[in-house]
């Protein structure tokens, strides 16, 4: 009986390296930028000093000035931390690009110090959505067929269960959209490239696209998504994960059916029982 294969990892780190690296030498990270910003809104939020930082990254320049005591860590899949060496850890819009994101959390986890903060931000599901679209469209189209292109991208309530599964207590998550307009989708693409943001998945066409596919879906992608000023509305779904390392003094959440006080009570609202004919 022969041994079964192991599937290919979803996503091909050698070749995202490759796209970091050629995104570099003329980075566009204003989205990195805006994600940063409010990571750090966030933190003022919390109102507490923060002494042992850490920030995973693929982009240490974002941080630099925004954190600078902080000890920058690449984005890798087993990442370089000491075990509760820090009492704050930041990974910055990179756990999408995770083929063990549980396990990133987890290492997390294991850095940080009891009670030490966690949060992350990565792309969701609903980032570029109109793309997605418009080229699946376009290659049905011109080839009869479909390639994978874009990779996929957690849904905020399968993004907040991985927190939970990963040991953090007080596990929240929660999104924001940013709407970008761009000249063309070219120019969007051009931009993605530009943040490192390329295909990188394992089962990617290993040739270019063709230009028919891409005038196509450029070509649907005006139809469809265009502003009133003529330009074309990009999607980025940016969803953020917090969550705090367990330490015996935090709140505990209180057991089902140990309420002290009714709901309506508290609301000062009126309770009306159901009618058991209703169910």
């Amino acid at each position: 009986m022969g041994r079964m294969k192991t599937p290919p990892p979803l996503f091909d780190r050698i070749a995202l390296e490759r796209n970091r690296l050629r995104a570099s030498r003329a980075p566009a990270l204003f989205l990195h930028q805006t994600v940063a910003d409010e990571l750090q809104e966030r933190l003022i939020e919390v109102n507490r000093s923060f002494t042992l930082p850490a920030v995973v990254t693929a982009w240490p320049m974002i941080w630099r000035d925004r954190m600078p005591d902080a000890r920058v860590v690449k984005d890798t899949e087993v990442l370089d931390l000491e075990v509760g060496a820090h009492d704050l850890i930041v990974h910055s819009l990179a756990l999408h690009w995770a083929n063990d994101p549980v396990g990133q959390l987890v290492q997390c986890r294991h850095a940080l110090r009891p009670d030490g903060l966690f949060l992350a931000t990565l792309f969701g599901g609903q980032t570029l959505q109109e793309l997605r679209r418009c080229l699946a469209q376009a290659e049905t189209e011109v080839t009869g067929g479909l390639s994978p292109r874009i990779a996929p991208m957690g849904e905020i309530r399968d993004l907040g269960g991985l927190v939970q599964r990963a040991g953090f207590a007080l596990p929240v998550a929660d999104s924001q959209t940013i709407t970008v307009s761009y000249a063309t989708a070219f120019d969007l693409m051009r931009d993605l490239r530009a943040m490192g943001e390329g295909n990188a998945l394992s089962s990617r066409i290993r040739h270019a696209t063709g230009r028919t596919v891409l005038l196509r879906a450029a070509s649907l992608y005006a139809e469809a998504f265009a502003t009133n000023d003529g330009r074309v509305a990009a999607t980025f779904d940016i969803v953020t994960l917090t969550g705090w390392a367990p330490a015996p003094s935090q709140e505990k959440p209180l057991r089902p059916g140990s309420a002290t006080k009714r709901l309506a009570e508290a609301l000062n609202s009126t309770e009306t029982p159901l009618d058991p004919k209703d169910n």
